[in-house]
């Protein structure tokens, strides 16, 4: 299969549910809106919903039913993404080759954006009329968004985000930066799997078998982007490279030097393609993914 095909028309699937699900723009709020729309229409990839997404596909479902978390999903990474590039934080100024949304529309309505993206998820995650497509989950919907915010609280993304500003300029060792490498980007990637799959209605073995191989794929993932902000094209990334060195920030690289990074993430992504051996060809999508991570460019 051509990944990249797959991906973008995932993609289109998931940019078109955001704008059906999104609420109308009212014109009391028409600049937390715009600020909303800026951010979470600003190019991204859409990696977490296609994972649940292809999870969902791999254990034999398929349909829209996984739509609303999907892009409650998304939601929540954007949100991240504007807090994450605040002055308070990282101090980004370009995302995606784009102005960040705090240097667009202020510090303050940023903050709010990321704030009303979140909350907005989780409300989509649980509108029950959008979950006509599957009936009688009304515990697995419940089970699964108190997962979600477990992977984006303080057991999980945010947790990860304390630990990486509480090291940058100091030397930390190996078990504290997966700490921080897997709570920060791991864990949201793994719920995002793990969605998919529960959704899908995988249990047991399958489920545990899609449980490792999220784990393995959600630490590649992000030794990748340590890997990219070293060597990385700027006009490619849409982004500055560089900027971890510059902000003593703790990675994987800075640690184990460039080429042990790059095993190390080529072989997760092996460790978690062999995850996959009990699915068939229905779990290829999962398979491709997780080469393209370690493959990208941005």
């Amino acid at each position: 299969m051509d990944i990249k095909i797959y991906l973008n028309e995932k993609k289109e699937i998931v940019d078109a549910a955001l704008e059906r699900y999104l609420p109308k723009s009212r014109e009391s709020q028409a600049t937390l809106h715009k600020a909303i729309r800026y951010s979470l229409f600003a190019g991204g990839k859409r990696i977490r919903p296609i994972l649940s997404m292809a999870a969902f596909e791999a254990v034999g479902e398929e349909g829209d039913g996984i739509l609303p978390f999907a892009c409650g999903l998304e939601m929540i990474h954007t949100y991240s993404l504007i807090h994450d590039d605040l002055p308070a934080v990282d101090n980004d100024d370009y995302r995606r080759g784009k102005l960040t949304c705090h240097k667009v529309f202020g510090e303050a309505i940023a903050i709010l954006a990321g704030d009303a993206l979140l909350t907005e998820a989780f409300q989509l995650m649980t509108r029950q009329p959008l979950h006509a497509p599957l009936p009688g989950r009304e515990g697995l919907i419940l089970e699964l968004v108190n997962e979600v915010a477990k992977a984006a609280g303080i057991s999980g993304m945010v947790a990860g985000q304390v630990v990486d500003i509480e090291s940058e300029g100091k030397e930390i060792d190996l078990p504290t930066l997966e700490y921080l490498h897997t709570h920060k980007t791991g864990k949201m990637i793994l719920v995002s799997i793990k969605v998919g799959a529960k959704l899908g209605g995988a249990k047991g073995d399958p489920l545990q078998a899609l449980t490792h191989y999220g784990e393995r794929i959600g630490l590649a993932f992000q030794i990748a982007d340590d890997i990219l902000n070293v060597e990385g094209k700027p006009d490619v990334l849409g982004k500055s490279t560089g900027s971890d060195v510059t902000r003593k920030k703790a990675t994987y690289p800075g640690l184990l030097g460039l080429e042990e990074s790059k095993r190390r993430a080529a072989e997760l992504v092996e460790r978690a393609m062999d995850a996959l051996n009990p699915f068939g060809p229905q779990a290829d999508p999962l398979r491709e993914i997780a080469r393209f991570i370690v493959s990208r460019e941005h």
